[in-house]
């Protein structure tokens, strides 16, 4: 089961009550940041997520509406007395810039920060829920995507069933590894008779600031939950594609072509203070969207 809160929803200014970007995942066994934008501790404390559960943070790319609240939030975790490592990905860049800021203030945390550079496309973390890989999107600099899948669940022993071909317990986390039991008599009794699998692994896309892009449908195929940004309504697409960004109805198509199951938007630009018409014209193109609003959670 994963879990998704919207913490900030709009692009590079904080406007009418709306922050800059920030999302938080959660699995059954860890927490996980998406960009850190300006003005993050403050929402994580208003919808009452911990950051001492926090595990790792990935930062799509270093226009600061995505980055900006970081060294605050690595910072206050030290004062806490924080001492469980974090694992933070992000451009080869980021390393430097936090440490700068770590160097002229004299602070050195009270946890280890592993840092990792994104490079190349691929998977590039292993969590103990999570597989997580990064893909390059289309903006001004370099900019990257993740994909968030669920690790592969054992299938489920049906006990009774089991116990009628006389399985004893102790052969059962083979059989939630799929392997057949071989009975004293050479008897084979196939796996699928006393297991059931369980649902397709969970993923969740993450698109972060990008223009139209159809290379990134590869990458995007039937997930379960893709964000994709919208910083601007369909009438400014000249625009947009000259500052990188996409519109409500470039999003829409994109997910329809790549046959998500739910698209959710975000990144709206300062200047449109409701975002109603964003979802309305998203609707138009792919019904099944929603609005990545600040404090909503999306169950996957």
């Amino acid at each position: 089961m994963l879990s998704l809160t919207i913490l900030g929803n709009n692009s590079a200014l904080p406007a009418f009550g709306r922050n800059p970007t920030a999302q938080w995942l959660q699995t059954s066994q860890e927490s996980i940041l998406i960009d850190c934008g300006e003005g993050t501790q403050w929402q994580l404390s208003k919808y009452k997520l911990k950051p001492g559960k926090l595990t790792h943070i990935f930062i799509s790319h270093l226009h600061g509406d995505h980055y900006f609240g970081l060294i605050g939030l690595l910072t206050s975790m030290s004062l806490l007395n924080r001492s469980k490592p974090i694992h933070l990905y992000g451009p080869a860049q980021l390393q430097a810039i936090i440490q700068i800021q770590l160097d002229v203030a004299e602070t050195t945390l009270s946890y280890p920060l592993h840092f990792h550079s994104l490079d190349t496309a691929g998977v590039i973390a292993s969590t103990q829920s999570l597989e997580v890989s990064c893909f390059k999107v289309s903006h001004s600099i370099e900019c990257w995507g993740f994909m968030f899948t669920e690790k592969k669940i054992k299938r489920s022993v049906d006990p009774e069933k089991a116990r009628s071909y006389e399985i004893p317990a102790a052969y059962f986390e083979q059989l939630q590894q799929g392997k057949d039991y071989i009975t004293k008599k050479g008897t084979i009794i196939p796996n699928a008779e006393v297991t059931t699998p369980t649902p397709a692994p969970k993923r969740y896309a993450y698109c972060a600031d990008t223009r139209y892009n159809e290379t990134l449908i590869e990458f995007i195929k039937d997930v379960d939950l893709l964000y994709h940004e919208t910083t601007y309504l369909k009438d400014q697409e000249e625009k947009a594609a000259m500052r990188f960004h996409s519109t409500t109805l470039q999003a829409a198509q994109l997910a329809k072509i790549a046959n998500v199951k739910q698209l959710m938007i975000g990144h709206f630009s300062a200047k449109y203070e409701s975002t109603d018409l964003f979802l309305v014209e998203a609707k138009s193109i792919f019904e099944n969207t929603v609005l990545a609003t600040e404090g909503s959670c999306f169950g996957l």
